[in-house]
């Protein structure tokens, strides 16, 4: 099967989710829409997207709620059991850990994170364990936007939830991401252009056109292993990309300074960096 067979197959598969969150999916339901056995399915799956299918699901009933949000006056309650949730209590425990905000906080805040104050950048709870850095190079492509780029590392491939650490930088070039401690991480990379909102919950699928997004990983830090610079080339968000549960900053300077904490960037180190929680995003 070709590779571009096996991503419209998903492709489909993914369109049968958004058209049905609010349903108990399953992988034997999916695989069916697929005509492939569930291992089958479910390994493909995994290489085209990079997750499972119940993650992807679960990630993108987050999506989905947050467009809802912001978008319509619904009542939480209503959202929850749209996007599958039998339980408002474990959708809003499942939207706060994913997004870093409460369903009610985030539609108070309209979906606009720059308001919300940064949080200290987490540590080790004896604050002796050994820290390494991630560094590496963001490449923008001359055809994509320009924008300001936030890098993270996550403990899964999905964005969500707090960064191991991560950084803002004015435009694609090196990064360095400090203090990361010993642990399986998954790079991210995500650039919105100039004088485009901040957030991304109410662009419906796929993203806006103009998000630029790479990924890299898993990065294996720990004693003793040489960690190769973390290159990652942006292209544009597609259908196919695990969608992106914490929101992205806006690109102005004043926006910008009320999410983050700057700090000038090491020698060697291009840009301005910043150092936040995913609450700041």
């Amino acid at each position: 099967m070709t590779t571009a067979s096996m991503e419209m197959a998903i492709l489909q598969v993914i369109n049968y989710m958004h058209e049905r969150l609010d349903q108990d999916l399953t992988t034997d339901d999916l695989a069916r829409t697929a005509r492939f056995s569930k291992f089958h399915f479910s390994r493909m799956f995994r290489e085209v997207t990079g997750v499972s299918p119940g993650r992807f699901l679960s990630a993108l009933r987050i999506q989905e709620a947050k467009r809802l949000l912001v978008g319509t006056g619904r009542s939480v309650a209503d959202i929850s059991a749209q996007v599958g949730y039998s339980s408002v209590g474990t959708f809003s425990s499942r939207f706060k850990e994913c997004v870093g905000l409460s369903p009610s906080r985030f539609r108070e805040l309209d979906g606009d994170f720059r308001s919300v104050s940064p949080q200290p950048a987490r540590s080790s709870a004896s604050g002796t364990a050994p820290s390494f850095s991630v560094h590496g190079r963001i490449v923008l492509p001359g055809d994509r936007p320009l924008g300001q780029v936030f890098v993270g590392l996550f403990p899964g491939p999905i964005p969500q939830g707090s960064p191991v650490q991560c950084t803002i930088m004015d435009g694609p070039g090196p990064f360095e991401l400090h203090d990361v401690e010993p642990g399986t991480w998954y790079l991210m990379a995500a650039s919105v252009p100039y004088g485009s909102p901040s957030v991304l919950a109410g662009r419906g699928r796929g993203g806006p056109q103009d998000l630029s997004v790479g990924r890299y990983g898993p990065i294996s830090v720990r004693p003793g292993v040489l960690l190769m610079p973390a290159d990652v080339v942006l292209r544009p968000a597609s259908p196919l990309d695990p969608p992106v549960l914490i929101a992205v900053p806006g690109s102005s300077t004043e926006a910008m300074s009320g999410a983050v904490r700057r700090r000038h960037a090491p020698a060697g180190i291009g840009g301005r960096m910043a150092r936040a929680s995913a609450a700041a995003l």
